[in-house]
């Protein structure tokens, strides 16, 4: 199987807030905007799309027209301590503080209107003992 392309959509109740909210706050354009769908790609990363569908939407089946919930999405940045003081000075609803975790990241977690966990992290390097549960490839540095 040769996959194209991949992201996430999510079940919301407000679509055009929750984009809204992601255009604003994580430098995301519409590429299809209606009121019950909408297709966002980053601006200077056009490999990074996220999609919003009304979960009560008749493409929905009725049985999983749950609004997302329990979900942690995450975005992997150059400088999290500058998009964190940036979305705690808008009002945005910080879950986690700022912090360095021995597993090998700089990161906060905040939420979107839904709820959605919104994880933003920089790699950094581990601990020695998280360092030696790393592919070799993908040990932060």
């Amino acid at each position: 199987m040769k996959v194209t392309g991949y992201y996430p959509v999510l079940l919301v109740d407000d679509v055009e807030a929750t984009a809204a909210f992601y255009q604003a706050h994580f430098n995301f354009k519409p590429l299809f905007s209606s009121d019950w769908y909408v297709h966002l790609q980053q601006i200077d990363r056009p490999n990074i799309n996220l999609a919003f569908v009304s979960r009560t939407h008749e493409t929905v089946p009725e049985q999983q027209r749950q609004a997302a919930g329990g979900l942690l999405i995450s975005f992997e940045v150059e400088d999290p301590d500058e998009i964190h003081d940036r979305l705690r000075a808008a009002g945005v609803t910080i879950l986690r503080t700022l912090r360095d975790e021995d597993f090998g990241q700089r990161h906060f977690i905040a939420a979107d209107p839904n709820g959605v966990m919104i994880d933003v992290i920089k790699p950094i390097p581990p601990s020695a003992e998280y360092a030696a549960q790393y592919a070799p490839e993908a040990l932060p540095v």
